[in-house]
């Protein structure tokens, strides 16, 4: 059993039980206690369950979202090391869309001062973060701010993106698949994703290796659509060749 088949069917089991342990898990699944750690902790970046002592409990809901500051302190050092990864992949004095996400705020944080762009964005953080940089002209996109992921959504953000084309795109998403395709909780954020990958000559996938597998409320496109995935070392080379197979170019930061 690949782990995320075993991860769906141990998420199966904590939603019909309301709470799965490890020991169990272990013993039903015949593999080491560690390997269920991973699963669970996989599960937990995902949003579909929460760790607790011994085990996890499910959070229960597709739709789950966790706020911005708990996204931020998740996989932290896996985001820093895609973030470093896709400085390489700016094109120099070309233009970029950067989604919402906290992967692509940390990839903004590290585009240097001296860095010649033009930045377009629904998201007020990343905007926040270039604001000040002398190099790069920066458009901010408007539009309805969610809370939650302080991003632009609905008709204006739609329409502003359907009016460009940019070099590349560099988006985020709560859940990545070859079955399943690019996914996220909220259906207003896909259809701006979903838009800002047609405005895009190029589009680049940051997301770490806890979202492979992930499958959430709404889809916004497929891993057909993205022609480079940056993630981390977690994600194995045999899923990594699988994504490769599909026509999408893989780094392993």
């Amino acid at each position: 059993m690949y782990a995320p088949e075993r991860q769906q069917e141990i998420l199966r089991l904590a939603r019909d039980g309301g709470r799965v342990d490890v020991l169990s898990l272990a013993e039903e699944f015949q593999v080491t206690a560690e390997t269920i750690r991973r699963d669970l902790k996989a599960l937990d970046r995902a949003g579909l369950v929460r760790r607790v002592h011994g085990g996890a409990i499910p959070v229960g809901r597709l739709d789950f979202e966790p706020d911005l500051a708990e996204r931020e302190s998740t996989a932290a050092d896996e985001k820093d090391r895609i973030a470093k990864a896709a400085l390489a992949e700016l094109p120099a004095g070309g233009t970029v869309i950067l989604d919402a996400g906290t992967t692509v705020a940390r990839l903004a944080a590290t585009i240097p001062l001296e860095a010649s762009l033009t930045v377009v964005t629904h998201s007020l953080p990343i905007a926040a973060r270039l604001a000040d940089h002398p190099g790069i002209q920066l458009h901010l996109v408007g539009g309805r701010v969610r809370h939650r992921t302080r991003a632009a959504v609905d008709a204006w953000a739609l329409r502003a993106y359907g009016e460009i084309r940019a070099d590349a795109l560099f988006v985020a998403a709560n859940g990545f698949s070859a079955e399943h395709g690019l996914t996220t909780p909220d259906l207003a954020e896909a259809a701006v994703k979903r838009a800002a990958v047609g405005a895009a000559r190029r589009v680049v996938l940051l997301a770490d290796s806890g979202k492979h597998g992930q499958e959430h409320f709404a889809r916004f496109g497929g891993l057909g659509d993205v022609d480079l995935l940056i993630t981390d070392s977690g994600l194995s080379p045999d899923d990594a060749a699988a994504i490769e197979r599909g026509g999408t170019e893989v780094v392993r930061a």
